[in-house]
């Protein structure tokens, strides 16, 4: 069935594509994080609007902009009815600000208060969310913007952030569809949602002159949804990925993959003319492409044409030495249409069934969620090349909390670094990271579905 773009899909089942309202502007100064509960609307106009959880009442949360090298100095009050956390994603944080409840932090109860204080010492597009019960709080809408500018911005006519999510709703109430564990989703791809919105709204446009250079901050804060995406009426090059940029911008004149957690960041010439069609589109499932955020094209100029400059490199960002480096395999197992034999499980070694009794339906390496030991105990400074061997039916996008890793590609060159990737079942894939903030760091699967039924795990840097 063709999808519509501005209509809701009355079956759970479906998918929408829409867009949303533009995120407000910086905060003057530190101001708490209430985590609470609020009601928006979510889908479009005529349908109940939804109770969400969320950050000072709104999807998303307050943007937080600073500048590169600036402090970050938010104090977390929790009026959510259960505990939480505050995960900063994506910086090369200090391990006790790293917001993960249970390895860094005690959870904040409720009526409880936390204050997160650290520096950024990289430029780049990063976000936060709760981490805690990660799979419900994020889906109901504990997420945001953190935006750190850099010393020497790019030229651009504008900066854009569109963060992609999706939700799961009752087309008659507004409800988010419970239950958020849900078995069927758990063990498969995860809780993807029927309605699809940038910025937490259904109807966001962009409005631009033809021959605008733009910057497009894209987030995927989705639980599980891999977004396909393409330009439309635009000219566009990646400059950087999960915050970090790219040595030289590559031409995105192709679809651009977008796991859950990933970033990218473009810079855009618009190209088309007034009235002309132009955007950004999504694949859907029947290999159609629907708008997810359209622009309207104003009189203008002639589009530059030119590549731009990359952007300014973020420090310690040198390419390791393979030479030595230890070597680590990670089995990624379980979920459905693939088998999990056994797996240890808060040090109970368990068959699949009863792996499943517990909720745990995922494994890595053989251990089924949190153990009290880490996957491994590095050396500050070791060098780390450890291959994910995805031997599951489905795609994961693999998160390492407090550093940044590259990909050993098949002819042993590096790629670029990202804080998260997308492993796909069967295929190779080797990463390599330096050791070189120390501290407890989570590695875990971000389809948060995975990571609450078994696909977590920690290292340890001394």
């Amino acid at each position: 069935m063709k999808i519509i773009r501005r209509t809701f899909c009355a079956g759970l089942g479906g998918v929408t594509a829409l867009a949303g309202l533009g995120l407000g502007p910086s905060l003057a100064a530190p101001a708490p994080l209430v985590a609470r509960k609020a009601r928006v609307q979510l889908a479009p106009e005529g349908y109940p609007d939804t109770e969400v959880w969320s950050y000072d009442g709104t999807i998303p949360g307050p943007l937080i902009r600073v500048p590169q090298g600036a402090r970050v100095q938010r104090q977390l009050v929790n009026d959510l009815d259960e505990p939480t956390s505050i995960h900063w994603h994506g910086i090369r944080i200090d391990n006790a600000m790293d917001g993960v409840s249970g390895l860094t932090q005690d959870p904040v109860p409720p009526g409880g208060t936390f204050v997160y204080d650290f520096a950024v010492p990289d430029a780049g597009t990063f976000w936060y969310h709760a981490h805690r019960n990660s799979m419900e709080q994020v889906g109901r809408g504990l997420s945001g913007v953190l935006i750190v500018d850099e010393t020497m911005p790019p030229e651009v006519d504008g900066d854009e952030v569109l963060m992609l999510d999706d939700w799961l709703l009752d087309p008659d109430t507004g409800a988010f569809a419970a239950p958020f564990a849900q078995p069927m989703m758990m063990s498969h791809g995860g809780r993807t949602g029927n309605l699809v919105g940038v910025n937490g709204r259904y109807d966001h446009a962009l409005t631009a002159p033809t021959g605008a250079r733009l910057r497009l901050r894209l987030i995927n804060a989705a639980n599980a949804r891999i977004f396909s995406l393409r330009l439309q009426g635009m000219t566009g090059w990646t400059v950087a990925l999960d915050g970090m940029p790219l040595e030289v911008p590559e031409a995105a004149d192709g679809a651009i993959t977008l796991a859950p957690a990933q970033r990218v960041d473009l810079i855009v010439d618009v190209t088309a003319t007034p009235g002309a069609a132009a955007g950004l589109l999504m694949g859907m499932n029947d290999d159609s492409w629907n708008a997810l955020v359209e622009m309207e094209v104003t009189a203008g100029r002639a589009p530059r044409g030119t590549a731009p400059a990359p952007l300014p490199a973020n420090p310690n960002t040198a390419r390791p030495d393979l030479a030595g480096a230890r070597r680590l395999e990670m089995v990624m197992e379980g979920g459905a249409m693939a088998g999990l034999e056994q797996a240890t499980y808060q040090g109970e070694t368990l068959d699949f069934r009863g792996l499943i009794d517990r909720g745990q339906f995922w494994a890595l390496s053989g251990q089924a969620g949190l153990s009290d030991t880490p996957f491994a105990r590095l050396d500050r400074g070791e060098v780390l090349r450890l291959g994910l061997v995805n031997q599951t039916a489905f795609p994961h996008a693999m998160h390492l909390h407090g550093m940044h890793f590259r990909q050993v590609r098949a002819d042993g060159s590096l790629g670029p670094l990202r804080d998260t990737i997308l492993s796909i079942p069967r295929e190779p894939l080797e990463i390599v990271l330096v050791a070189d903030n120390p501290g407890k760091w989570l590695l875990h699967c971000h389809m948060l579905a995975h990571a609450a039924t078994g696909m977590t795990t920690w290292i340890e840097v001394a």
